[in-house]
């Protein structure tokens, strides 16, 4: 769908158009036009309350003017700059990996070895976990319909032999359904989550005896999967139905793509995520399609039919710097999309996934490649640049793990099973 440079071009638009609409409505607050910033947020999906300096947008404009008609303006600094709209991205560990240069075998890095330790276990099977944005949470969801969140600090405490520590700080129960997915807001303490009863909600864990949901939206299908914008304002949502959903926090709006093809897509959502700045999202289809939605008009941008062959797309997620796509899938690959041209640049092969949907995810580093062998019971492990695999590790689960989740920084992992059980996994000492 398009190709390299109208996708590029594209997305260099969408940025734009972010930032301008993100100075519109801060404009039109700080002059008390309330009601009608509101509108405007809500109609370009645009975050309401951006730290802008007053009067921003007239300096730019009068900038603009200026350099326009080879003139200066007085009082207005050179180093004037777009603020971004969704707040500050976090620090990668280390520099972006080209992965579109190709390594030479044999030139792979070796993971150091991790141990995993069991923390809890659920009713029934485990079937998904999140970290929150600092690393300091994790949750899980099981078919149980219960949902545990655990202290990161303190697992690592309980792990190290401290019999007083109690990492799991809270279980909520509000779900009629297994649970599907989970996600945290990026700025306050809320969690999210779906299952098979239709329902997202709402939890906020800073309440010690809060149980149940404080907000609830209902869709008319199974969903699948969510993931919150970085704003926080905006989440997502894959169901059964073949279209992903874009929700308004605030208002309860549904969104729906304006280009999305009448015929040729029917398979349900299984997995949707947002890149780390929100210009792009990503479903990862049970049709065998990767699709790329622009992240403020909600066009479908490109779609890589038959990514996996004719097999499901299990899970896929986008590299820190937006530039690549991991995407895993029932044929027992796991490959690497470069965003700009729709091709596959890398394919981690060895580990089979033929019946669960089981996850491929970046360490913390993006310099590893993780996810599940079910033949072997077995956690495996590829140099993300040169795709050898470099260790494979016994699960410890009884029968493989269907979920596996990467803090986002550090060496830490958990994975989730069939067993009930949940394991973190953490470097050797």
């Amino acid at each position: 769908m398009g190709n390299s440079g109208d996708l590029e071009q594209a997305l260099q638009d969408g940025n734009i158009f972010r930032q301008l609409n993100a100075l519109i409505v801060a404009h039109l607050r700080h002059h008390n036009l309330s009601q009608v910033a509101s509108v405007v947020a809500s109609a370009t999906m645009t975050p309401l309350y951006i730290e802008v300096p007053p009067n921003r947008l007239l300096e730019l404009v009068a900038k603009g003017l200026a350099a326009e008609n080879n003139g200066t303006l007085r009082g207005v600094s050179s180093s004037v700059l777009l603020p971004s709209p969704y707040g500050s991205i976090t620090t990668p560990r280390t520099a972006s990996i080209d992965f579109s240069v190709t390594h030479a075998k044999g030139s792979s890095k070796t993971i150091p070895k991790h141990e995993s330790k069991t923390l809890s276990e659920h009713k029934s099977v485990v079937r998904c976990a999140r970290f929150s944005p600092d690393g300091m949470f994790f949750a899980t969801g099981g078919a149980d319909t219960s949902i545990k969140l655990f202290e990161v600090p303190k697992v690592k405490q309980m792990i190290s032999g401290d019999t007083q520590a109690r990492p799991l700080i809270r279980t909520f129960y509000d779900h009629a359904e297994p649970i599907n997915d989970l996600d945290f807001h990026p700025r306050s303490t809320i969690l999210i989550s779906s299952a098979k009863d239709n329902c997202i909600k709402f939890f906020d864990f800073s309440k010690t005896t809060a149980k149940r949901a404080f907000k609830v939206f209902q869709d008319a299908h199974n969903v699948r999967s969510v993931s919150f914008h970085p704003s926080g304002e905006f989440l997502l949502a894959g169901t059964d139905h073949p279209i992903p959903h874009l929700y308004d926090v605030n208002t309860y709006q549904c969104f729906l793509p304006s280009n999305f093809p009448d015929s040729g897509v029917s398979g349900a959502i299984n997995q949707v995520r947002y890149s780390s700045t929100g210009s792009i999202y990503i479903t990862a289809s049970k049709d065998g399609a990767i699709r790329l939605f622009d992240g403020v008009s909600a066009k479908c941008v490109r779609s890589i039919s038959n990514a996996h062959g004719k097999s499901e797309v299990t899970s896929a997620v986008f590299t820190k710097d937006q530039r690549f796509v991991l995407s895993s899938g029932k044929d027992s690959t796991v490959k690497l999309w470069e965003i700009g041209s729709g091709r596959m640049v890398k394919e981690y092969l060895g580990a089979k996934r033929i019946k669960l949907r089981s996850q491929a995810i970046f360490n913390d580093t993006e310099e590893f490649v993780i996810s599940i062998d079910e033949a072997s019971n077995e956690v495996v492990t590829w140099d993300a640049r040169t795709g050898d695999k470099v260790a494979k590790w016994p699960s410890n689960h009884n029968g493989a793990p269907r979920w596996i989740e990467h803090s986002p920084d550090e060496s830490v992992f958990v994975t989730c099973g069939t067993d009930r059980s949940v394991r973190l996994w953490k470097e050797s000492v």
